[in-house]
């Protein structure tokens, strides 16, 4: 069962997280709240995009993080501007990756960068962060 946490803003649009575990698995959970958060905001047309950004953070932070937890994190810091992050433990910061054909991985940033508006790393206390931003129309 997903449990979706709110944080509470003067203005604006309301933040949404949630903690999952540090496996591959808990990206479908995360695809869920990503799916729900923009479809509350009207923001369909994004959600392909956001659920492939989602899917691919959750899947480099189960594999390069030690930790038991991740957290996923949906907010929009604008009313053009979607900011979808995971949270590790891990204080390694990705690097963008131009793999071989034949590689087997490595492909993720790049998808990620290709699909964002633009991409980064917060570094934090205990870990990181690392987002994708997405833009969206506003209407007038």
């Amino acid at each position: 069962m997903m449990t979706v946490t709110t944080i509470a803003r003067p203005r604006g649009h309301p933040g949404y997280s949630e903690t999952l575990p540090c496996v591959v698995e808990s990206a479908e959970i995360a695809r869920q709240l990503v799916r729900t958060v923009l479809s509350a905001w009207g923001l369909d047309d994004l959600v392909p995009d956001g659920t492939l950004i989602v899917t691919e953070l959750v899947a480099n932070a189960a594999q390069h993080t030690r930790g038991p937890l991740i957290r996923v994190t949906v907010d929009r810091p604008s009313s053009a501007i979607v900011r979808i992050g995971v949270v590790d433990r891990s204080h390694t910061l990705p690097q963008l990756r131009q793999p071989d054909s034949d590689d087997e991985r490595g492909r993720g940033l790049a998808l990620v960068d290709s699909l964002t508006e633009r991409w980064g790393t917060d570094r934090l206390p205990l870990g990181k962060r690392v987002w994708g931003v997405l833009t969206c129309e506003v209407a007038q």
